[in-house]
């Protein structure tokens, strides 16, 4: 029996590259929707909700699994978006400086109206950064459409000390908790 097509509900190239790695190379229909968190939302429920959400509204058959995700980043309990401009960027990085902070992401999963979702911490402890190497990373252009205003895929890691949990978390799709929510609508993608 072939395995159901699979949708990813995220315009983000990093989520399909991750999924590459897998050998997975889903349609891409990103949904529209409303990302504002709610009065009260704390940020695992508000990525929690995101995923769920988006797995919802991504136009799918029956047959499609589809894979959504939402990815956050917290520092002292509030939510990093993406930055405005350079100066957001650079006072976002200048408060992740010599700090640990978390990254959360909401995988959801849905195979026609039944929808799996989990959320995966990550701690990152940033290096304190000079002045120059914030200047250097602000000029790569990197930062500006990343939550958090960097990207650990890329010229980012070099910002990172340390990490206490999954790396494909901190990209944007952790790998291994996404392959057990396919395995939960029947899709195992490790098997030979």
């Amino acid at each position: 029996m072939a395995d159901p097509p699979l949708v990813l509900a995220s315009a983000s190239p990093r989520r399909a590259q991750l999924l590459a790695r897998l050998d997975l190379h889903p349609e891409v229909r990103p949904p529209s929707v409303d990302e504002t968190p709610g009065a009260a939302e704390g940020p695992a429920d508000l990525v929690r909700r995101l995923a769920a959400l988006k797995a919802m509204a991504t136009e799918a058959t029956d047959d499609e699994v589809v894979v959504a995700a939402d990815t956050e980043v917290v520092l002292d309990g509030r939510v990093l978006g993406k930055p405005a401009d350079r100066d957001d960027a650079a006072a976002m990085l200048r408060a992740l400086s010599g700090r640990g902070h978390e990254v959360l992401t909401g995988v959801a999963v849905r195979h026609g109206p039944i929808v799996h979702v989990d959320v995966v911490r990550t701690t990152v402890i940033f290096r304190t950064l000079t002045d120059d190497e914030l200047t250097w990373y602000l000029d790569t252009g990197e930062p500006f459409d990343k939550a958090g205003g960097y990207g650990l895929q890329g010229a980012g890691a070099v910002l990172v000390e340390r990490l206490e949990g999954s790396d494909t978390n901190v990209i944007g799709l952790p790998l291994a908790e996404t392959v057990v929510l396919l395995r939960h609508v029947g899709l195992d993608v490790l098997r030979p």
